[in-house]
C-alpha cells in the first residue's frame, strides 16, 4: 500500500474503533457442551442507543418496495424490492434460529461505493428476514449487493444456524461499481473462532464446495486491482483485500488471541504476534482443550485480558481502583510520539450485546435464544430472549429514551447509570455487580431446562400456546431483571455515597444500638497507589512537625 492509502487506512481505522469496533466469538456444535451452535456479538459504539429490535413475519404483494436506511446513520439510502415473505426476527436471531453478527474491518478505502443502497447492517437484517439457514443468509447477502450495491467498508459477518457456523468477509468494488468481492468459510463443528475488526480469512480451498463460498471474482478482482499477483492457491483474501499493520494486530487481532488462548494453552505462543514482534498470523479457528458452555462464552465477552501481559488492571492507567477501562481516544500523543490504550473485547462503550445459543435437537422455537444484554458486557445480565418472541419486553424497546436523553423506563440506560457509578472505583464496587449479575444468570441457566420441558409439552399440542409462554417468559426475565438492577443502583448510591463505604450486616445497612447509621468505613487509596503518588510528588504532602 503507498504512503497516501496508507495513511488513509490508518486515519479509517481510527474513525472505527470509536464508532463501530465490534467483537464476535464462535463455537462449534462439538465444541459446545450441549451440542448448540454458540456466536456472541458486542455492538460496540459511542453514539449507539441500545435497544431489541423486532421485525414481524409478514407477507408482501409482489413488486412492493422498502426503504433503506442506513443502520449506524439513518440516512436513506433507496429503495429495494419487498420480499414475498419474511420471518420474524427478535434481536439479531430468526424464528429458524439463524443469527447473524459482524465486525467492521474496513479494509482498503478506495473500494468503498458511496451508490450503493445496501449497508452492513441493513444487510444483516434483511437477511435474517429472508432465510431459513447460515447457507441461504449467505445467498441471500450475495444476491442483495449483486442487485443493489454494497455502500458500505470491509465487513466480517458470523452467520450461524443450529448446525453450522460460517465467517463471511465482504468488500465493496469501488465507487459507481455495483456488487461486492466476498468469501465465506465453514468453522469446523470442532473447533472455535472469532474475529474483532480484522479480516482474518487467508486460505480458501476452492475446491471444496461445502465449506467454502466466494464470489466468482474474488480473486480476478484482486489481480485486476493489484493486490495480488500469485497463483491460485496461494491467494489471501486478509492479504490482498485489508493488509494487516501493528494496529490490526494490537487493537483487533488482540480479542481473538485472548478468546483463544482461554481454551487453548498453546496460542499463548502468538502473544509475539500480537505484540508485534513476529508476523505468523493466528489460525482462522482452534481446537479448544474442553467444551464450552454459554456461560463460558458471556464469560469471555467480560474479558480484559485479566492474566495476561496486556492485562488492563496492572499499570497506571488503570488507576488506583484497578479499573480496566481507559477514555477514549483509543490513540494519545504525548509529545512526538503516538502511544495507544489496549482495546480489549468488553468495553464501556457498547451499545448491546447478546450470546445466541442455536440447537437443531428442539424445535425452533425453543432451540433458539438470544441471551441479551445492554450497555457494557462485562457488568450487564444476559438475559434469555427466544427467537419466537414476538413482543419486545418495554425495558428493550425503541423509543424509551435514545443516547442523548436518559430515561429511567430504558435497560440502556439504567446499565449505565450502574456501570458509570463503578468505573471510577472498580476495585472497590464491583464485587457487588458481581454478586447480582451471577445470582441472576444462575438462576436464568437452572431455570432454562424447566421452562423448556413445559414449552415442549405445550408446542406438541399448541405451537402457538408454547411461542406465547416463551414471549411471556422473555418479558418477564428483561423486566425482573431491569427492576433487580435499578434496586442495584440504588443500593450503591447509598453503600459508597461521598468516597466512604457504608457497613453491613446479614445483608443490610447497619444501625447502632439506638437505631442510627453505623460509623462509615473510610477505605481511602490502596497502599500501592499512596507509594506511587508519594514518589510522583516527593515531599509535597510530607507532614512536618
Amino acid at each position: 500500500m503507498n504512503k497516501r492509502l496508507s495513511t488513509f487506512a490508518f486515519l479509517l481505522l481510527a474513525v472505527m474503533a470509536e464508532t463501530f469496533a465490534c467483537t464476535n466469538l464462535i463455537v462449534g456444535k462439538n465444541a459446545s457442551t450441549d451440542g448448540s451452535t454458540i456466536i456472541s456479538y458486542n455492538a460496540d459504539s459511542y453514539g449507539l442507543f441500545g435497544y431489541l429490535c423486532h421485525y414481524p413475519a409478514g407477507t408482501y404483494a409482489k413488486g412492493m418496495k422498502m426503504d433503506i436506511h442506513d443502520w449506524d446513520s439513518g440516512k436513506y439510502l433507496g429503495q429495494i424490492e419487498q420480499a414475498k415473505k419474511t420471518y420474524n426476527v427478535i434481536g439479531n436471531m430468526n424464528e429458524f434460529q439463524v443469527s447473524i453478527g459482524e465486525t467492521t474491518f474496513g479494509g482498503r478505502p478506495e473500494l468503498v461505493d458511496s451508490t450503493g443502497i445496501v449497508d452492513y447492517g441493513s444487510l444483516m437484517y434483511l437477511a435474517l428476514q429472508r432465510s431459513r439457514s447460515a447457507r441461504e443468509a449467505i445467498q441471500t447477502m450475495d444476491y442483495l449487493v449483486q442487485e443493489y450495491g454494497y455502500c458500505s467498508s470491509g465487513e466480517s459477518f458470523t452467520i450461524a444456524d443450529p448446525n453450522e457456523v460460517w465467517i463471511m468477509e465482504m468488500v465493496g468494488r469501488g465507487p459507481g461499481i455495483r456488487g461486492a468481492v466476498w468469501v465465506a468459510v465453514r468453522i469446523p463443528d470442532d473447533c472455535i473462532s472469532a474475529h474483532a475488526n480484522q479480516s482474518r480469512i487467508r486460505h480458501m480451498d476452492m475446491n471444496d464446495k461445502e465449506n467454502y463460498m466466494y464470489s466468482s471474482d474474488v480473486i480476478s478482482f484482486a489481480r485486476e486491482k493489484g493486490y495480488f499477483n500469485g497463483v491460485n492457491k496461494d491467494f489471501s483474501f486478509a492479504d490482498a483485500y485489508a493488509p494487516l499493520d501493528f494496529e490490526a494486530r494490537r487493537f483487533c487481532e488482540a480479542r481473538v488471541w485472548s478468546f483463544f488462548r482461554m481454551f487453548n494453552p498453546e496460542m499463548d505462543a502468538y502473544l509475539s504476534y500480537i505484540q508485534g514482534t513476529t508476523t505468523e498470523p493466528m489460525p482462522l479457528f482452534v481446537k479448544p482443550a474442553k467444551k464450552l458452555s454459554v456461560q463460558d462464552v458471556k464469560n469471555a465477552m467480560r474479558d480484559h485480558y485479566e492474566g495476561t501481559p496486556l492485562d488492563m488492571t496492572k499499570d497506571m492507567g488503570a488507576g488506583p481502583y484497578k479499573s480496566p477501562y481507559r477514555l477514549s481516544p483509543l490513540t494519545f500523543k504525548v509529545g512526538d510520539q503516538e502511544y495507544f490504550n489496549e482495546r480489549p473485547i468488553s468495553t464501556q462503550q457498547t451499545g448491546f450485546t447478546f450470546v445466541s445459543q442455536m440447537r437443531a435437537d428442539k424445535p425452533d422455537a425453543i432451540g433458539g435464544v438470544l441471551w441479551f444484554g445492554l450497555d457494557d458486557s462485562n457488568m450487564t445480565v444476559y438475559t434469555p430472549v427466544y427467537c419466537c418472541t414476538d413482543k419486545v419486553p418495554d425495558c428493550y424497546a425503541e423509543g424509551k429514551g435514545d443516547y442523548i436523553t436518559f430515561s429511567w423506563d430504558s435497560s440502556f440506560w439504567i446499565f449505565n447509570w450502574v456501570a458509570n457509578m463503578v468505573y471510577p472505583r472498580y476495585s472497590l464496587m464491583i464485587d457487588d455487580v458481581r454478586g447480582t449479575q451471577k445470582e441472576l444468570e444462575t438462576g436464568f441457566n437452572q431455570s432454562q431446562e424447566a421452562i423448556e420441558a413445559t414449552a415442549a409439552k405445550m408446542y406438541a399440542t399448541d405451537p402457538a400456546k408454547a411461542k406465547a409462554f416463551l414471549t411471556n417468559y422473555t418479558n418477564m426475565t428483561a423486566q425482573s431483571t431491569f427492576d433487580t438492577w435499578k434496586h442495584l443502583g440504588e443500593f450503591l448510591i447509598v453503600k459508597y455515597n461521598d468516597g466512604v463505604v457504608k457497613r453491613m450486616k446479614d445483608g443490610k445497612f447497619e444501625r447502632n444500638a439506638i437505631g442510627q447509621p453505623a460509623p462509615v468505613v473510610r477505605p481511602g487509596y490502596p497502599k500501592e497507589f499512596l507509594e506511587e503518588l508519594v514518589k510522583a510528588t516527593g515531599d509535597r504532602y510530607k507532614i512536618t512537625k
